[in-house]
């Protein structure tokens, strides 16, 4: 019988494995990574348009709100921050050690924090349409983590690390000299198995830290609540809210599986992590559309995706699709060179779990921190702790000389926050509020340890036009109040006529005006401007 000769391997894939053998690569454990039984170009492709959407939210969130937050004249000036930093370090090349950031050498000007975010928004969207590589990811990386190391308490969600982390590791994903969509060399699949074990840390950090966060989470009466008192409720909100209680019940089970049972299977045989994909991906689904959680589970779907193959996504993509990835696809491994590289980065991020996983298993777990002024490997968690009842700070102001009664005060609102009994409720997400989101935590502390807040009320007092931008509704029409004072109310939905009813429970922050010597003097000492003379544009 004659011997049936070996198929011929497509150029690129042959000069591949000729390089990878003069290399010394091939041969024991690793030919599992140079030679994968499972293909992950469409994982590819897929984890890097869901990201492109998440930075593409990130960095628009960031061009239409650095200014009014982290600029200049913003609630927390981030060259205020800058500036403190370099003084007490020494320059900017120490303070860069603790603070890596773009703004260190630019300034934190308004152009400077402008430019940074329009050019994130310029490269995501590129990543959305197909275009990417890994200078360009990297790149993208660095302008969002100059944003976040200087963002203060308006960047200290864990979503924000979580997309540092996620971003920095897609750089692996991509070769540097092709910027189509479907490169002729497949990723390295040690990146997939990082993403893996980033899902892992994710899923499990949020289902530990709420079986030793709160009681709600193992008596299962936790969802009785969450959907009313979470951050910014969405139009399904109330909906749900309003399911039996054994449904609760039966969710809050269902999240324990998901977050602490679907983990265990993400690296397991290919059965077994396809289940734990979709478990994931319907569980982020289903919280975004339960609510406003910013881009935390869009972002999260992106990792969620590496527990997927090739095989997986051909039967939810087009056929042409399909076929169009595998025409372009030449060789069956990664370069020589993308395996190094990544290989290098996994044995970083191996030792850089360690810490990571030691908070997994403290009894003092503690939630989204990072372990390295980079962020490259952290640890993550959500509502640890859940609140029975929703209190909101209502900020009013007055235009009387006298505002001894209730009618001489209006309310100010802001456009997703619960304020206005009747008005319908927001959906969002991925878009993050920031402000709007940084106002459901001030009952948590006294008004006087925000110092963005005291800022916020002197702006208004002045008339400030752009922090009128961030309002939905200025009761004045921009006239400046004479009056100003922070009210607590406790919202409930309504049952009936209007989405919300409120009782007033007492007070948050007393009666100011622009004279006020207090308020001066806590301006002046958080090195805050202390001149509120109305704008000429508010007093016309």
């Amino acid at each position: 019988m004659a011997d049936v000769p070996e198929p011929q391997k497509p150029a690129d894939d042959a000069a591949a494995e000729a390089e990878a053998e003069a290399l010394g690569l091939r041969g024991g454990l690793l030919d599992r990574f140079l030679t994968p039984r499972a293909s992950y170009v469409l994982v590819r492709f897929t984890i890097l348009r869901l990201l492109g959407v998440v930075y593409f939210a990130a960095f628009l969130s960031a061009a239409l709100q650095l200014v009014p937050l982290l600029g200049p004249d913003g609630l927390v000036p981030a060259q205020l921050h800058i500036d403190g930093l370099i003084a007490e370090v020494g320059g900017p090349l120490a303070a860069s050690r603790q603070l890596p950031t773009l703004f260190l050498w630019t300034g934190a000007s308004n152009a400077d924090l402008q430019l940074v975010a329009w050019c994130g928004v310029a490269l995501s969207a590129l990543l959305v349409v197909g275009l990417s590589n890994a200078a360009q990811l990297a790149l993208m990386w660095l302008l969002y983590l100059s944003i976040v190391n200087v963002g203060g308490v308006f960047y200290g969600y864990g979503w924000e690390i979580q997309l540092l982390e996620t971003g920095l590791l897609a750089v692996f994903l991509c070769p540097l000299a092709s910027v189509h969509p479907f490169p002729r060399t497949p990723p390295p699949v040690l990146v997939i198995w990082l993403f893996r074990w980033l899902v892992v840390r994710i899923m499990l950090g949020a289902g530990l830290i709420k079986l030793r966060g709160d009681t709600c989470w193992t008596d299962l009466t936790c969802l009785q609540f969450h959907y009313e008192t979470q951050p910014i409720p969405g139009p399904l909100s109330p909906y749900l809210h309003a399911l039996p209680r054994w449904v609760h019940g039966i969710g809050v089970l269902v999240n324990h599986i998901v977050e602490l049972l679907a983990p265990l299977f993400a690296f397991g045989p290919a059965r077994a992590r396809r289940v734990a994909g979709i478990l994931f991906v319907l569980f982020q689904v289903t919280l975004i559309l339960s609510g406003n959680l910013a881009f935390l589970n869009w972002l999260t779907l992106v990792p969620a995706i590496a527990c997927f193959d090739d095989a997986d996504l051909r039967r939810v993509l087009p056929g042409s699709f399909v076929r169009w990835a595998e025409r372009r696809t030449t060789a069956r491994t990664a370069s020589p060179s993308a395996l190094w590289t990544s290989g290098a980065y996994g044995l970083a991020v191996l030792i850089l779990s360690i810490n990571p996983i030691a908070n997994l298993f403290s009894s003092a777990q503690a939630m989204n921190q990072s372990f390295d002024p980079v962020h490259v490997v952290n640890t993550y968690g959500a509502f640890g702790d859940v609140n029975r009842e929703r209190i909101e700070v209502i900020v009013q102001g007055s235009l009387e000389d006298d505002p001894g009664v209730e009618e001489a005060w209006k309310d100010y609102e802001l456009p997703c926050k619960p304020g206005a009994l009747d008005r319908g409720l927001c959906w969002l997400t991925p878009y993050h509020r920031r402000l709007d989101w940084q106002m459901w935590f001030l009952p948590f502390r006294a008004a006087d340890r925000s110092p963005w807040f005291i800022h916020f009320i002197a702006k208004l007092l002045a008339g400030d036009p752009v922090i009128r931008q961030q309002l939905a509704r200025d009761p004045f029409d921009g006239k400046p109040p004479k009056w100003i004072r922070a009210e607590l109310y406790r919202y409930r939905f309504a049952t009936s006529g209007g989405v919300w009813r409120r009782e007033h429970v007492g007070g948050y922050l007393r009666t100011m005006n622009r004279e006020d010597p207090e308020l001066l003097d806590y301006l002046a000492a958080h090195r805050l401007p202390t001149d509120l003379v109305p704008s000429k544009q508010a007093q016309d």
